[in-house]
């Protein structure tokens, strides 16, 4: 737990105090009106001459043109962004954001909200491979106004245009409102229970699908996410390339909002071409002050092997803390990156295994800010039938599963028998059902799906030990879809309830089956490997979609297909029905950069990949 936020931070007079925002007992609860517009209105009588938001642009130069946004010019530039949107759009009207990541993206976010619309927040339609995810996001939402940059706006027509003509929305350029717009803007009070934005699921297991995230549930999550990873200093710099439209991205530039603070963005391509810009950007940062950032698995060993400083760089990694989550954490990933970055002053306490969904607007839990990440081996056949027993690392069935940490304040995670909704004990693998005031709403237009996901009604619970403790009863529960299991007092996300692979009775998850296939041969892309399986007349059959390694495009790939299929069955006892080693880039991924196996495995029955 971290310490007193009253020693911890002392907020300048005006500013919101994390401690107002903490009951008698430690709890989180909001104070009334606390809303992301009212904490920026606060940061701008307060705090305005200060800078709020940097954004770094390598478009033109790999220096980078830095361009920042004050809290004063970001509270003129969404209030008249806002005046714009109260004259073409009613309260409650949702407002989509198709602008590419910047200043503007993030000034037509906040003024939808501000202007008492539904932001939706979504992306260029430039963003190659996704058009299909924007168009279903738009078909869904229903935007009555696109907010867009005059950069994109052919690219924002183009996409509209395939749109059934009734559903095409107002388009709305952000960088030609002027600023003189904002003498118009009549202030609105905001239902702290009412939609703040609509946040769509990156789609990895199921079509994405707009969560309903009130203004408690951002704020709520916001202050468990700064009170866990101990971020009680307003001189706590923010760096992300994440995307704006992911939630994390967005609580990126939520959590400096809360007490005035700061984030330097870059975009996801500049980290891409050059990973070496994220360590840079964190660098400058750690001399000032402590800073954070997040990312999934695949940045930080992308990092490690194209972002390393040059001999001689001056770089000062000591004062920084990294978030490494979105999927099942893997600890090579975490290995492989300290490894790199030990030699700059990364502290071995520096990245933070964490676990997040967005039906809870985003943050669940972490480890401890004094902890490192630590991981455990399970007996892999025990762990595939539901229950966790510790083995040692170099026994032939260990699974090694990095540990989530904590489960953040007032929020409450139990581990669930989704057939008979009872809680399991410690040491069980079950589904993740959470509790809380950060938990959205529901998914937009889909009552049925909503009362199935967000008002799951809990059976039994545990006498000694139970994790759902203080919720009263009859509450209503999230369930997550996710599989976990505590032990020892910490949470371990073990997988997917959909993605799991059930062949001739037996359970199998797919990150372990992609893990032996990426380890059998240096010819196939480690962390580009997809595991599913297809009905046959045999019943269900495991197929592995491969992507080839850096470097080994002329070589044979029967080598590595040969290896494959002998490492599965020695290792899981699996008969590989069909294996495929294509070009890097072949296999689909969401926006989140997450493998999407269940596009993957639609490719792969459509005949994409037939020989």
């Amino acid at each position: 737990m971290p310490r007193g936020p009253e020693q911890e931070f002392v907020a300048p007079r005006g500013l919101l105090r994390i401690a107002d925002c903490l009951t008698s007992d430690g709890g989180v609860a909001l104070p009334a009106g606390v809303t992301l517009p009212s904490l920026i209105d606060r940061n701008v009588a307060h705090v305005g001459d200060t800078v709020a938001y940097r954004y770094l642009d390598f478009t033109r130069s790999d220096a980078g043109h830095a361009i920042e946004l004050t809290w004063a010019q970001l509270g003129v530039r969404s209030r008249a962004i806002g005046a714009h949107l109260q004259r073409v759009a009613t309260p409650a009207d949702r407002v989509a954001i198709l602008a590419p990541q910047g200043i503007d993206y993030i000034a037509g976010f906040f003024a939808s909200i501000k202007a008492g619309n539904i932001a939706v927040p979504l992306f260029a339609p430039e963003l190659p491979g996704h058009a299909e995810r924007l168009q279903t996001a738009l078909r869904d939402s229903r935007p009555t106004v696109v907010l867009t940059t005059a950069a994109a706006i052919d690219a924002v027509q183009s996409s509209l245009d395939k749109l059934p003509r009734a559903q095409r929305p107002r388009i709305t350029v952000i960088d030609r409102i002027p600023d003189s717009e904002g003498d118009a803007f009549v202030p609105i009070e905001v239902d702290v229970d009412e939609i703040s934005h609509l946040q769509y699921t990156s789609g990895s297991t199921r079509p994405p699908v707009g969560v309903e995230i009130t203004h408690r549930a951002v704020g709520t999550n916001l202050i468990q996410m700064i009170l866990s990873i101990d971020l009680l200093n307003r001189n706590t710099h923010g760096v992300s390339w994440l995307p704006l439209y992911h939630d994390m991205g967005l609580s990126m530039i939520g959590f400096p909002a809360v007490y005035g603070g700061h984030s330097t963005l870059m975009s996801p391509t500049a980290f891409i071409r050059r990973p070496q810009r994220w360590i840079n950007a964190l660098s400058d940062g750690s001399r000032r002050g402590n800073v954070v950032t997040a990312a999934p698995n695949f940045a930080y060993e992308w990092t490690a092997q194209r972002g390393r400083p040059a001999p001689g760089d001056d770089v000062d990694l000591s004062n920084v803390v990294m978030i490494i989550g979105s999927e099942p954490v893997s600890i090579e990933a975490i290995t492989t990156f300290n490894e790199a970055f030990a030699p700059y002053g990364l502290p071995a306490t520096a990245i933070k295994p964490s676990y997040g969904i967005a039906e809870a607007t985003l943050f669940v839990s972490t480890t401890a800010p004094t902890a490192e990440a630590t991981v455990v081996h399970f007996d892999r056949d025990r762990l595939a039938a539901g229950q966790a027993v510790r083995v040692a690392a170099d026994a032939p069935y260990a699974v090694a599963q990095v540990s989530s940490g904590q489960v953040a304040r007032s929020q409450w995670a139990a581990v669930i028998d989704p057939e008979t909704s009872d809680e399991l004990p410690d040491g069980y693998v079950g589904e993740m059902w959470l509790h809380g005031n950060n938990i959205g709403r529901g998914y937009w237009g889909l009552p049925d799906e909503t009362r199935r996901t967000f008002d799951a009604s809990l059976g039994s619970t545990l006498d000694i030990g139970s994790h759902a403790e203080g919720v009263s009863p009859g509450s209503d529960w999230l369930r997550t879809g996710d599989l976990g299991v505590y032990l020892d007092g910490e949470l371990y996300i073990t997988g997917r309830i959909a993605d799991r692979i059930t062949i001739d009775g037996l359970h199998f998850y797919p990150q372990d089956i992609e893990t032996t296939a990426a380890d059998a041969s240096p010819a196939v892309r480690r962390g580009y490997v997809t595991a599913f399986s297809i009905p046959t007349d045999g019943g269900e059959r495991l197929v592995i979609i491969a992507e080839r390694a850096a470097g080994s495009n002329r070589a044979d790939p029967v080598a590595a297909l040969e290896a494959i299929r002998a490492a599965v069955p020695h290792r899981h006892g699996l008969t590989v029905h069909d294996v495929k080693i294509l070009p890097a880039g072949a296999i689909p991924r969401t926006t989140s950069g997450k493998l999407a196996r269940r596009a993957c495995r639609a490719r792969y029955l459509d005949g994409a990949w037939a020989d």
